[in-house]
């Protein structure tokens, strides 16, 4: 007997399927966005369609697409848009990931050029050890503080990614490095200051910090919903350990404003150079 199984059909997260409902938070007011309807949403929208790309921004559910679309910037997520891993918190299709398609970085370049943009931010969906590049800005996100990771990030190793953002400055110490972590999922504030510790110990320079948003009732809940003045604090404390560049806010999110904190990494760096 053949059994034909149809993969149109599967859950979008099927290891979460079986979980309970988790009760969802109310957003405060600041964590509010508006709906993306734009004009230059749409031409983005429409662009990425036409050559069959996957974005970051759409499988993520990613808060500021209304935003970036609008100004033409997307992040495209290569070779796919299924992951291997089922991190708690993360909204992107888990499962098998099919063939790589040969044709995917041609189209990648037409997206490109048609949306005019001068700093592309490219993603992968965990299979980044099938690629070799030399990019201007290495980002690898650790996502939560260690206490969490069996919870929140279950498929990963909290030292392996620090030894990564270590490696990449081993390599090449010219190369900028970048991680990020979310907050409201039930960290304390000294393990967060740890992280950034662990992470200029890696001598990474850029750190982002976002808050948590729960994509669906299956999903990891939000503990809490951190208040802007939290994540300027936060800011500075990052700067006074020693970070190039930091961006904490609610909204920050890794490839948000990528071009501009490109030439402001870049203009930091020339200027500690400059005082010694």
């Amino acid at each position: 007997m053949t059994v034909i199984l149809d993969a149109s059909s599967s859950p979008r997260h099927p290891e979460k399927a079986h979980r309970p409902d988790v009760p969802a938070l109310k957003k405060p007011d600041w964590i509010r966005v508006k709906a993306p309807v734009s004009r230059g949403y749409g031409e983005t929208r429409a662009i990425v369609r036409a050559n069959g790309l996957h974005t970051v921004c759409e499988e993520a559910g990613c808060p500021n697409i209304g935003e970036c679309w609008d100004k033409k910037h997307a992040t495209f997520m290569l070779m796919g848009d299924t992951c291997t891993r089922a991190c708690a918190f993360c909204n992107v299709k888990t499962g098998l990931p099919g063939p790589l398609d040969a044709a995917e970085p041609g189209r990648v370049a037409e997206a490109t050029a048609k949306l005019g943009l001068k700093h592309v931010v490219v993603t992968s969906v965990d299979r980044d050890d099938l690629v070799v590049a030399r990019p201007d800005v290495f980002n690898h996100n650790l996502e939560t503080v260690p206490s969490k990771y069996l919870t929140v990030r279950p498929g990963a190793r909290y030292f392996a990614s620090i030894r990564l953002l270590q490696r990449v400055k081993e390599l090449d110490p010219a190369m900028f490095s970048k991680s990020g972590i979310m907050v409201g999922l039930g960290e304390e504030r000294n393990e967060i200051l740890q992280v950034m510790d662990d992470l200029r110990a890696a001598d990474v320079d850029f750190l982002t910090i976002g808050q948590y948003l729960q994509p669906t009732r299956k999903h990891h809940p939000v503990v809490r919903f951190v208040p802007p003045d939290e994540f300027k604090a936060y800011e500075t404390i990052a700067y006074a350990k020693g970070f190039l560049m930091v961006s904490s806010s609610p909204l920050t999110r890794s490839s948000h404003h990528a071009g501009e904190d490109f030439a402001r990494l870049k203009a930091a760096r020339d200027a500690k150079l400059a005082r010694i």
